[in-house]
C-alpha cells in the first residue's frame, strides 16, 4: 500500500546518536575517498584516461574520486544505447515504471548518512545542508511517483453519440539531464527521475564538480531494477560534450539547472533543428535568481533578521534561492541591520567533514575567487557593515559578509554573486520596496516580512517571483508543498517538485473512434 505523499523528515543533529551516526557515515565515506568511477553506457562500466578529479572543497588536496570523461563518441553511443532502451522502457506500465522509483527511495532512505556523508566531501556541505539535499532526493523519487500514478489515468473527456474518446500521456524519447553542484544529489535525482518514470531514457551529464555523489544515484538505479540503456552516465567537459549532447538530433528533451548564461545558451541551440531531426525538443530550464527579502516598517524585526541571515548563509549562499538583497523600510532599517550582523556573528565556519558547522568552503577556486571580486565591488559600491574576510589556503573558504547602504542599481544588487554576500538597501515605503525587489532580470524567490495584510496581498500578485513567502526565509522549497520554478531570466517556470512537472516529459494524445 502506497501511502499519501509526505516529505522526508530532517535530522536532528542535537540528537547525540543522530550525530554519532553521521559522524560514523564520515568515517564509512572517507575509507572509500580516491576512488575511480566509470561512464555507465547501456549498463557497461567504462573507464577512460582522461578524468574528472573531484576534490574536498573544505581540504582541497583531499580527492574525493576520479571520475571517467565522456567523449562525443560515447555519447553517440549512450544515445544510441537509449534510443534502444525507449522501445521497451515505453511500453512498461506507469506502475511497473513507479515501483522502480519506490525502490530507489527505499534503498537511499536506508542508507541516508552515507549519501549525506558524500554531499560533505564532495559538495563541502554542512551536515544540515547535506540532510536536507538527500532528503528533497527523497521526496523527488516519492512525489513523482505518485503523480505518474495519476498521470497514467490519463484525463476524461466527453463522448458524442457513437463515439469514443481517449486522453492519455505516452513518452517522448531519449532526453539529456544536466544537473548543478549546488544540490548534486537533490537535483540530479529529481531532473533524472521525473523523465524516466514518464519512460523516457536519459543521458545523464553531472557538474564537472560533483560527479561522485551522481554516481552513487547511478548504483541506487541499478539496483533499483532500472533497465539497462534507461540511464546512462556520461560526465566530461561541457566544453567537449555540452552542444554536442543539446544539439543531438536524437535529444528529445533538455533539463537544465545553472546559469542564465548557459540556459540562454541552451534555449537558443535548442532551437533549431538538426537534421534528421523530426521533432521540437523542449528545454526546462532553472536559471538562477538575485533573491530579495522585502521589511515592511510593520514586522516582526527578529523575524525578519533571521529569515535574511539563514537564506542568505546557508550553504554558504550557493542557492539559487539565497537572499542576495535584504530591502528595509527606512524606520526599521537600522533594526534590522544590526540584529542581522548580531545574528551572523553567531555563525561557524569550518570543516564539514572534521565537525558540525553552519558554513563550510564555496566549491572551488573560480568560484572563491569570483566571489572575492563581488566583495571587492561592494566595498566601492556600498558600506561594509561586516565580514569580507576570505582564506583559501587549505580551503576555499568565504565568510558571511553584509553590506549597507546599497543604490538598488549597484552591481551587487543586480548581479548574481553565488556566495555569502548580502547587501541592504532602504526604501520609503512600500511602493518603493517592491520597486526595487522587482527591479531586476531575476524573478526566482522573494520574501516579504510584514503583519500588515493590505501589502501582503499586493506583493501576491504585484511582487514578480516564482516561489514567494510571507514571513520567513526565501529559501527551504519543499517537494510537494512549494512547486520551485522562477518568472523572467531565471527560467521556464518549470515547478520541479509540483503537480505540472511530470508534463514536460510527456506527449498528450487523443484517440477518437467511431463505432
Amino acid at each position: 500500500m502506497v501511502l499519501p505523499f509526505k516529505h522526508e523528515p530532517f535530522t536532528d543533529f542535537t540528537d547525540e546518536k543522530n550525530s554519532a551516526d553521521f559522524e560514523a557515515a564520515l568515517n564509512l565515506v572517507k575509507g572509500e575517498l580516491g576512488k575511480e568511477y566509470p561512464l555507465v553506457i547501456n549498463g557497461e562500466k567504462i573507464y577512460t584516461d582522461d578524468k574528472l578529479v573531484s576534490n574536498n572543497p573544505s581540504s582541497k588536496d583531499q580527492i574525493v574520486g576520479k571520475v571517467s570523461k565522456a567523449t562525443k563518441e560515447h555519447v553517440d553511443q549512450a544515445m544510441d544505447a537509449a534510443l534502444t532502451a525507449f522501445k521497451t522502457w515505453r511500453e512498461w506500465t506507469a506502475k511497473e515504471r513507479v515501483d522502480v522509483l519506490h525502490r530507489a527511495a527505499a534503498i537511499v532512505r536506508r542508507r541516508k548518512h552515507e549519501f549525506s556523508a558524500w554531499l560533505v566531501y564532495d559538495a563541502g556541505k554542512p551536515w544540515d545542508q547535506a540532510d536536507g539535499d538527500t532528503a528533497e532526493g527523497i521526496d523527488f523519487l516519492e512525489y513523482y511517483a505518485r503523480q505518474m500514478v495519476e498521470l497514467g489515468k490519463g484525463k476524461a473527456l466527453n463522448d458524442r453519440p457513437n463515439e469514443h474518446n481517449s486522453y492519455f500521456y505516452q513518452p517522448m524519447g531519449p532526453g539529456v539531464t544536466i544537473p548543478p553542484w549546488n544540490f548534486a544529489f537533490a537535483i540530479v535525482c529529481g531532473t533524472v527521475a521525473a523523465p524516466i518514470v514518464a519512460g523516457n531514457p536519459v543521458l545523464l551529464k553531472p557538474s564537472e564538480n560533483t560527479p561522485v555523489i551522481a554516481y552513487k544515484l547511478m548504483e541506487v538505479f541499478e539496483e533499483a531494477g532500472l533497465p539497462k540503456g534507461v540511464l546512462n552516465f556520461v560526465p566530461g567537459d561541457p566544453a567537449e560534450i555540452g552542444d554536442y549532447l543539446v544539439d543531438h538530433k536524437d535529444t528529445h528533451f533538455i533539463n537544465f539547472t545553472g546559469s542564465r548564461a548557459t540556459g540562454t545558451r541552451i534555449m537558443e541551440r535548442a532551437a533549431k533543428v538538426q537534421e534528421g531531426q523530426q521533432f521540437l525538443k523542449r528545454v526546462v530550464a532553472e536559471m538562477g535568481g538575485k533573491d530579495t527579502i522585502i521589511v515592511d516598517k510593520d514586522a516582526d524585526l527578529d523575524l525578519a533578521a533571521d529569515a535574511i541571515v539563514n537564506s542568505a548563509f546557508g550553504f554558504s549562499g550557493q542557492k539559487c534561492s539565497a537572499c542576495s538583497r535584504a530591502i528595509i523600510h527606512q524606520d526599521v532599517y537600522d533594526e534590522v541591520l544590526e540584529k542581522s550582523i548580531k545574528l551572523t556573528k553567531e555563525l561557524t565556519v569550518g570543516n564539514p567533514s572534521e565537525e558540525n558547522v553552519y558554513m563550510a568552503a564555496v566549491v572551488n577556486q573560480k568560484q572563491f575567487d569570483k566571489i572575492k571580486d563581488y566583495i571587492e565591488i561592494g566595498k566601492d559600491e556600498g558600506e561594509l557593515a561586516y565580514g569580507g574576510e576570505t582564506d583559501d589556503s587549505n580551503g576555499y573558504f568565504v565568510y558571511p559578509t553584509i553590506f549597507k547602504d546599497l543604490d538598488p542599481k549597484a552591481r551587487i544588487m543586480q548581479e548574481e554573486i553565488f556566495g555569502p554576500v548580502v547587501a541592504f538597501a532602504k526604501a520609503a515605503d512600500f511602493d518603493e520596496l517592491l520597486e526595487i525587489a522587482n527591479n531586476t532580470e531575476y524573478g526566482l524567490t522573494g520574501a516579504v516580512i510584514s503583519n500588515n495584510r493590505e501589502h501582503l496581498n499586493r506583493a501576491r500578485y504585484d511582487f514578480h517571483v516564482g516561489n514567494l513567502y510571507f514571513n520567513r526565509g526565501c529559501t527551504a522549497a519543499i517537494v510537494g508543498y512549494h512547486p520551485f520554478g522562477g518568472f523572467k531570466m531565471s527560467g521556464t517556470d518549470s515547478k520541479a517538485g509540483g503537480p505540472d512537472y511530470l508534463q514536460h516529459f510527456l506527449e498528450a494524445k487523443t484517440v477518437s473512434e467511431m463505432f
